[in-house]
């Protein structure tokens, strides 16, 4: 029944055509022009490549620590020592100026204790943390202060080795970001 047509249905006119491709180059112009204002918001190759970090971390001995930049900001990797553990798992949370362990790899409420800002049971010897100072941003200066963790000259905050702001202006406890152990010897950041 090809080729019947519908009785009282309009004949589509030359018109109609180009009314339709009209508005059809028109769609594909306006998406041609916007994407490159959607894909400038896009973040670099080079800020997706520090979306996580790995760090070799065999070199480091009980009592050191190094600094690794992970999206632009220093982190602190610190191998403590036994007498640094137990020096900081004696301090009382009452004593702590903030009592929240500010690990993004727990829930936020969860208590400034040595074990929650350490890489947990087993690995208690490591501290990983954004190395800004939460007063001003400043970067602390490690295995300093009257606590023997950071110091931040700038302002006079102090640090354990916990990374628990224990004296001076800084209102909390220096972050942890989100990381894990991948093997024995290297930690993944991000």
């Amino acid at each position: 029944m090809a080729g019947k047509k519908t009785p009282g249905a309009p004949e589509p006119t030359r018109r109609d055509f180009l009314y339709i491709a009209t508005g059809a180059m028109g769609a594909v112009g306006a998406a041609g022009a916007a994407w490159p204002l959607v894909n400038q918001m896009a973040p670099d190759a080079s800020t997706r490549a520090l979306a996580s970090i790995e760090v070799d971390v065999s070199a480091i001995e009980p009592g050191q620590a190094i600094t690794v930049k992970w999206r632009g900001k220093p982190v602190f990797i610190r191998n403590r020592t036994e007498q640094e553990i137990e020096e900081a798992k004696a301090v009382a949370e009452a004593d702590l100026k903030d009592p929240v362990a500010r690990n993004d790899n727990l829930a936020g409420t969860d208590p400034a204790t040595d074990v929650n800002r350490s890489a947990g049971e087993g690995k208690e010897n490591w501290i990983v943390m954004i190395g800004s100072c939460t007063h001003l941003g400043c970067v602390p200066v490690g295995l300093a202060g009257d606590f023997g963790g950071w110091f931040c000259p700038c302002h006079g905050s102090h640090y354990d080795t916990a990374g628990r702001i224990r004296k001076g202006p800084a209102p909390e406890n220096l972050l942890i970001p989100p990381f894990e152990f991948v093997s024995d010897d290297t930690i993944k950041i991000g």
